[in-house]
């Protein structure tokens, strides 16, 4: 499917065509064409923003009771890697995207990182095209409907359970430290370390520093759990 028949099938009133094949570029695409700046990057950092706020203001409206803790972890359920992901699947958006040769041949249009950041790049482009209107469209037929599957009462934010885990039994905290950054620029593989004082706790591997962390702070709890 091209973009423009999605774009229509969703019932986006695009004007600027260019901003969602944007959305859909990948950076190895982008480097290997010598297209500086022109990878979904920026619009993956704004749709994130936009992603929070829209899911915030749904799920505040619909749990009028449920206190700032629980909608905390709700919120993180539903916009970390895995949830996007699977909306990204849902809208087929991997098949739009632009890959270069390398990625595309190690699987990036079915991994889970390239379609969240895919995903976010999306909305970052509606959001910016379109407005607000249609990015709730959007989550209307992927996000929301998903809301009440979500068991909010499981901690899926470890960075969150390990750090009450430790205030709970030593009241101290935990800090992460960056170990090394790998890979090219389109690519990266951050490694980082969960820490308690001067001990190491765990440690976690990512595309980015955030997902490197909560992998480390997973690594950390299931070390404790022994």
């Amino acid at each position: 499917m091209e973009l423009k028949q999605f774009l229509q099938i969703m019932e986006i009133p695009y004007h600027e065509i260019d901003i969602f094949i944007e959305a859909f570029t990948h950076p190895s695409y982008a480097n290997e064409h010598r297209l500086k700046n022109h990878d979904y990057e920026r619009l993956e950092f704004l749709g994130d923003a936009v992603l929070q706020y829209h899911v915030s203001r749904y799920i505040y409206d619909l749990y009028p009771d449920l206190p700032e803790g629980r909608l905390t972890k709700l919120r993180a359920k539903l916009v970390r890697e895995e949830s996007l992901a699977r909306f990204a699947r849902e809208l087929d958006l991997g098949s739009l995207i632009f890959l270069g040769a390398g990625e595309l041949n190690n699987g990036g249009r079915d991994r889970d990182s390239v379609l969240a950041d895919i995903f976010e790049a999306f909305i970052g482009a509606v959001c910016y095209d379109c407005g607000h209107e249609y990015v709730e469209k959007v989550l209307n037929k992927t996000v929301y409907k998903h809301v009440k599957d979500v068991d909010y009462d499981e901690i899926t934010d470890f960075k969150t359970r390990l750090q009450e885990l430790i205030q709970a039994d030593q009241r101290k905290t935990v800090t992460y430290d960056l170990i090394s950054a790998t890979g090219p620029s389109n690519n990266p593989v951050f490694e980082m370390a969960v820490k308690m004082d001067d001990m190491v706790l765990g440690i976690g591997v990512g595309s980015s520093k955030k997902r490197a962390e909560q992998k480390a702070a997973k690594d950390a709890l299931d070390k404790l759990a022994k």
